[in-house]
Parts: C-alpha cells; structure tokens; sequence
C-alpha cells in the first residue's frame, strides 16, 4: 500500500488521467485508482472529493447532474481543454521528478575499505 502522503500531490493527475477518456463519477473513479494500481493505492473519498473541488475551481473539470440511483442524481466530471493541458505539464513534471529521485534511490556499490 502506497502512503497517501507520498501519493499527494499527484492525485489531481490521477484524476485527469481518468477523465481523459470520458466522463465518470466519483465511486467509479475510486475504484478504477484501485483497479488500475493493482490495489496498492486507494483513495480516501474525502480526498478525492477535495480533488474533484479543488480541479473544479481552477477550471480543470466541469460537473454535472446524471443518472439517479438510490433516489439521487450522479455527479459527473468532465475534463476541459485546460484540463488537459495541465494533464500534459503534470507528465512533464512527472518525468523530471521521476529522474530526480532516481538520482537518490538507486542501490549504492558496496565500498570496502582496502
């Protein structure tokens, strides 16, 4: 199980990655994180919820009214444009944090004192 600390600030790029394809609504977006991740990381839904306002404020998703089950209407996302082009600095990111901590996470060669 990956912390959720360590997983943070990645959790709006999850989200677009999801919504690249089409529109969801939460339950199924928590459940494809944990599909998706072989169950090493599952989303609390109080975070993905702040996730989903958090996009939404700054433009990145739009939300609508669905289906109803259980006597209430669905809640959908939709990426915007600007949505995926902050996907697509997101990836860049990734990529050079990625190097980064390559950088320091790589196995030392054992020294000996000879």
């Amino acid at each position: 199980m990956i912390s959720s600390d360590v997983i943070r600030g990645y959790n709006d790029t999850i989200v677009l990655f999801l919504l690249l394809d089409g529109d969801s609504y939460g339950y199924e977006i928590g459940q494809e994180i944990k599909a998706l991740s072989h169950g090493k990381y599952t989303i609390k839904e109080t975070t993905l919820y702040s996730t989903f306002t958090r996009l939404e404020k700054n433009g990145y998703i739009t939300s609508y009214e669905g289906d109803e089950t259980r006597g209430r209407a669905r809640t959908y996302y939709h990426i915007t444009e600007s949505g995926r082009s902050y996907y697509k600095e997101k990836q860049v990111e990734w990529g050079i944090v990625k190097e980064v901590i390559d950088v320091f996470t790589k196995e030392k060669d054992n020294e000996t004192n000879s």
